[in-house]
């Protein structure tokens, strides 16, 4: 009976080892794009939130004047990982000149990769036009020594440059889904994406004094 016992025992422990670990290594993380202060990214760290994306760049066209600012927030508040997103502004034209501007802003700053935010607003209504202009500025990161992301969702990359364009595929996927769920289970491959690499899960949230989007990395 004991050697039974514990045999089982062994066998339920190893069970609860092999679902426990996906959670446990999986990543929560926050995007924000507002002013957020080194104690809010502290707060959040200490509620197990450890990465940090913040806006360098807004779509109207400009560098985001807090970018720095939390940028070092972040780091200094305890995110293991801190990235930029930019989001572009089509009607101002000079995709390069929109990359140039960003990387300059944050050179030296200690983050990691630049996230594109393609999502619907001010596109061109020929997807043609927007391929060229998301392959120009993406191409141009690359050329500064940046390492690109691309964030967007099934229906706007659908709307914006066609579900079949593929032509930034080879960098990572941050893809949108509010379903307050930390899991790829709900991803419907796009753009030549089969397998994402961050999900922004939950938006508009009020945490730690901060407004947050919430995001998962497995």
């Amino acid at each position: 009976f004991y050697y039974n016992l514990v045999n089982n025992m062994k066998l339920f422990a190893l069970f609860i080892l092999c679902i426990s670990v996906p959670s446990a290594l999986a990543a929560t993380g926050v995007d924000v794009s507002a002013y957020t202060s080194q104690d809010s990214f502290s707060c959040l760290n200490q509620n197990g939130y450890i990465f940090g994306i913040v806006r360098g760049y807004c779509s109207y066209g400009g560098v985001d004047p807090n970018v720095v600012s939390n940028i070092q927030n972040s780091i200094n508040g305890g995110m293991q990982n801190t990235d930029v997103y930019l989001f572009p502004c089509y009607p101002c034209g000079d995709p390069a000149g929109q990359a140039d501007d960003l990387v300059n802003a944050i050179s030296g700053q200690g983050y990691g990769m630049v996230w594109m935010d393609i999502e619907v607003y001010a596109w061109d209504s020929d997807i043609g036009n927007n391929q060229n202009f998301i392959l120009t500025m993406a191409n141009e990161l690359t050329n500064q020594g940046q390492s690109v992301g691309i964030y967007s969702s099934y229906y706007n990359w659908q709307s914006i440059v066609g579900l079949g364009w593929t032509g930034v595929s080879q960098y990572p996927l941050w893809y949108a889904h509010y379903d307050d769920w930390m899991s790829f289970d709900d991803f419907t491959p796009f753009g030549g994406w089969n397998t994402p690499a961050i999900k922004q899960y939950n938006g508009d949230v009020s945490f730690c004094g901060a407004g947050i989007d919430q995001d998962y990395y497995p």
